[in-house]
């Protein structure tokens, strides 16, 4: 199955919506934006390839918008410091399940930039050729289009038999997500290298963890293990959670890099290693509990039926409860890699 297609973000504006439980990925913003708009200072030189006196951004994993439109006003305003008389097209991208009705009800009106909607799952191509100056790609690219065929193989190492994410405790496993998030950031840059124009900027915005630990404790493992307490009650079967895994993978800085330079068609201009602020605004139970049903939602009732959903996470609740550890953003050990690459001039 082709996740990234099927399981958008839980749309609208309740209150298990991405727009009501989003502020961990707006901290990630908040700490990038002055690098982004030194960035676009330094490096954006494209004044003799901007057409019509157009410059056309692509953002890649907009949802339904609520953390885009910030990042889409820093960084037209930052090129209109440098070119002032450019318009702008702002080419919002996200699955073609995803929520366009609230992002296009929700633009804000005094924007600089005229909108435009582009559904598509972007390993792939969407755009013309040589037509992007400035792509943009904020907590997005580290969902795989698919989980690892070895961790869904029984008679694999890397089977990952009673868990629904990878752990340190199996090295198997993190090789195989690795491995999977290598093919999908390759096929992503591959169909960028073609739409953008030489000399272009793409910023990248990313969950990652720190070169010392190969992984970090994970409430989505907590939330695994709240899975096999409803097998244990009969509520579903075991063999449905091993069938079930999370199509997400968090790289270390280095991992990163190595999978970034093997392309050969952008340049690495800078990497950052950032602490997130957003995390300090997920310390109660219930903001943890919105904040992963928020983007998990939809996968987890396509496998084991919405009618679970809300016993699941009021189980979850209540472990998340009994255990502070994973209450105090002092524990979370996740970091931010802002990575910024230029398209080479060919």
């Amino acid at each position: 199955m082709d996740f990234m297609n099927n399981f958008p973000m839980n749309g609208g504006s309740g209150a298990h919506s991405y727009v009501q439980n989003s502020s961990y990925q707006r901290g990630a913003l908040d700490a990038a934006i002055p690098n982004i708009e030194e960035e676009i200072q330094t490096k954006f030189n494209l004044k003799h390839l901007v057409k019509n006196g157009v410059v056309i951004i692509a953002d890649f994993g907009c949802s339904t918008g609520h953390n885009s439109f910030p990042a889409m006003q820093i960084i037209t305003q930052a090129i209109n410091r440098i070119y002032e008389s450019v318009e702008f097209l702002v080419l919002f991208n996200d699955l073609a399940t995803n929520d366009f009705n609230t992002l296009f009800t929700s633009l804000p009106p005094h924007r600089i930039y005229h909108a435009c909607g582009v559904p598509g799952d972007f390993h792939r191509r969407l755009h013309p050729e040589s037509s992007i100056h400035f792509a943009y790609s904020s907590m997005s690219i580290h969902f795989l289009t698919n989980v690892p065929e070895a961790v869904k193989d029984t008679g694999s190492p890397a089977w990952n038999k009673g868990a629904i994410f990878y752990s340190k405790n199996n090295k198997d496993v993190c090789d195989a997500y690795l491995d999977q998030l290598s093919k999908d950031v390759e096929a992503f840059l591959k169909s960028r290298a073609v739409e953008m124009m030489g000399g272009g900027l793409m910023a990248l915005l990313l969950p990652a963890v720190p070169e010392t630990d190969y992984t970090v404790p994970c409430d989505i493992n907590l939330l695994g293990s709240c899975l096999m307490d409803m097998a244990k009650m009969g509520r579903l079967s075991e063999a449905k959670i091993d069938s079930f895994n999370i199509p997400m993978y968090f790289p270390t800085p280095q991992q990163l890099k190595a999978i970034l330079e093997k392309s050969h068609s952008f340049s690495i201009e800078r990497m950052e290693i950032l602490d997130n602020p957003g995390k300090y605004s997920l310390s109660g139970v219930n903001a943890r509990a919105s904040f992963l049903r928020a983007f998990l939602e939809s996968l987890l009732a396509d496998h084991f039926g919405g009618e679970i959903i809300d016993e699941l996470f009021d189980i979850y609740k209540t472990k998340l409860a009994a255990l502070p550890v994973f209450l105090d953003p002092n524990n979370d050990k996740t970091i931010m890699i802002l990575a910024v690459l230029k398209r080479k001039v060919e």
